[in-house]
């Protein structure tokens, strides 16, 4: 007897099969078999890269460097009314060009790498506050969100310290409620 249902047994339940074991198609020949248990090892492989604290710390510093960078660029579009007429008779159209966009790139840096900070410690925070309770719960993005807050004001104070973990704990908790939530239908 077996201690899986056989798909016959329950027609309403789909069957289960545990993982290594699930039938394969009729007429596979053992090359095939071989090659699906090398891409499933391949998968399990990449499964745990994607994991891992350091591919999240640095997938959130990419992407915070990427977003901070296009939010300084959106907002420089707009910090310019015409830059044609402002110094058209000290400089050049062309110098004046050169200007605004080296302008542009020093703020894209700068606003790039602020995101970046804050999107690395705090996803470095919270991975390893996942890691060391074994949970993927709320708790981890609010109490990340508070050490990631007071290492973001650390120069400024203990008392800042606390107000700015306190307010980065709350946005954070908001945001994974959010996250969280059933959808609505």
């Amino acid at each position: 007897m077996s201690l899986i249902p056989l798909p016959s047994a329950t027609p309403l339940l789909p069957p289960v099969y545990l993982p290594g074991q699930e039938p394969l198609p009729p007429g596979t020949t053992d090359w095939e078999k071989a090659e699906m248990q090398t891409a499933l090892r391949y998968q399990r492989y990449m499964t745990m890269a994607a994991e891992s604290c350091p591919f999240k710390v640095g997938l959130a510093g990419v992407g915070g460097f990427a977003l901070g960078g296009f939010f300084s660029l959106m907002s420089a579009t707009f910090a310019y009314e015409d830059p044609l007429s402002r110094a058209s008779t000290q400089m050049s159209t062309r110098a004046q060009t050169m200007f605004v966009f080296k302008e542009m790139g020093r703020g894209m840096w700068s606003s790039g790498k602020g995101f970046a900070k804050v999107g690395a410690i705090y996803s470095g925070v919270e991975c390893c506050i996942e890691g060391y309770r074994a949970k993927n719960d709320i708790y981890n993005g609010v109490a990340g969100g508070f050490f990631t807050g007071a290492i973001l004001a650390r120069n400024a104070g203990p008392v800042a310290m606390l107000g700015g973990g306190a307010a980065f704990a709350v946005f954070s908790g908001a945001i994974d409620m959010y996250m969280r939530s059933a959808p609505s239908e």
